[in-house]
């Protein structure tokens, strides 16, 4: 399925939606009086778009931008989550990006279109008028997940009006940064209450006003599971392992398992669940880690002395083991960390 739906609602600008469908790889909907082959019709807009609002990451209107905010107002939730939705004019003159411009990507996908179209992207979202850095653009730019959509306004508002901003973010996860807009913090501690933040980390830490928690990408899971074990076991004793051990679930790239179980069902759907990709290490690079805690029965079945833990740190390039081999009677977690924060 695309994750672009177009909305033509003029015949006058059939050329144009046949063009911006074909450049932006889009579905393109049309009023089913004058549809055309390829094009899905339609009898009224509002359904239209009920249907498609959370199919699709990114929505672009040929019609007046007030057609395409009556359109999408009942199926608003919140910045963290809405699609990007653009509005433009039948000529493709005007292009305006109405909602989710950074998040979303409404910015950028208008700025997609003016291109296409030879027409002027109007982009209102303040930081980006006043050529100040946008802590969601940045942070999305870098892979990060965002804790507090809705404290981003403050940091924004911040670097407005010309106010530093703290900044704890011991890996660099954000890159380097304009030192007149942002203060980087050596520790929590020097953290200056009532003031507009980010932190970057991969632990969990309380919500705060003001305080952006961005979870930087750089843990990394080994599973192992004896053989038939259901999905939700998996699942469970993994956000189990983190909770206890205060680290974010947001923070977890990737999971890693001994080959001889690409067939397990339980452990490829815990990874799915759980967004991961799932890599298999061979016993012979298993044996390559010295795990601290081998197992002799693992041995015995798996070829190698230990799966999670070796698993783990593979993945975070032999950095540092946060979280020892945890155990059920049927399920193995081990936790590590990577040394440095990894790019998209």
């Amino acid at each position: 399925m695309n994750y672009r739906a177009l909305y033509v609602l003029s015949r006058s600008a059939l050329d144009l939606s046949r063009a911006l469908g074909r450049e932006l790889g889009a579905d393109v909907f049309a009023p089913s009086r004058f549809a055309e082959s390829g094009m899905t019709g339609f009898d009224s807009l509002p359904e239209q778009v009920g249907r498609n609002f959370t199919r699709y990451s990114g929505h672009v209107f040929i019609a007046a931008a007030g057609i395409a905010v009556r359109a999408i107002a009942p199926h608003l939730r919140s910045k963290g989550v809405d699609p990007a939705v653009v509005a433009m004019d039948p000529q493709g003159a005007n292009v305006i990006s109405l909602l989710s411009g950074h998040l979303g990507g409404a910015n950028e996908l208008a700025r997609q279109c003016a291109a296409i179209t030879g027409g002027r992207a109007i982009i209102t979202t303040a930081t980006d008028c006043a050529g100040v850095p946008s802590l969601d653009m940045l942070a999305q730019e870098r892979g990060l997940h965002i804790g507090d959509p809705d404290a981003i306004k403050d940091v924004n508002a911040a670097l407005l009006e010309g106010r530093t901003v703290q900044v704890f973010d011991p890996l660099g996860c954000l890159g380097p940064l304009d030192p007149e807009a942002f203060v980087l913090l050596d520790t929590p501690d020097l953290w200056r209450e009532g003031e507009p933040g980010v932190r970057v980390h991969w632990t969990v830490s309380p919500k705060r006003p003001g305080l952006v928690r961005l979870y930087a990408p750089v843990l990394c899971v080994g599973m192992g599971c004896r053989r038939g074990t259901p999905v939700s076991e998996i699942r469970e004793f993994v956000e189990r392992v983190l909770t206890e051990n205060g680290l974010a679930v947001e923070s977890v790239a990737a999971a890693g398992t001994a080959d001889i179980k690409k067939d397990e069902a339980g452990l490829l759907l815990a990874a799915q669940e759980l967004g991961l990709p799932l890599t298999f290490f061979d016993a012979d690079t298993l044996k390559t880690v010295d795990a601290p805690n081998p197992s002799a029965m693992v041995e015995s079945h798996v070829g190698t002395p230990g799966v999670s833990e070796a698993a783990a740190l593979l993945l975070c390039e032999r950095g540092e083991l946060l979280v020892a081999k945890q155990k059920t009677s049927r399920v193995t977690v081990a936790v590590a960390g990577r040394t440095k924060c990894s790019q998209p």
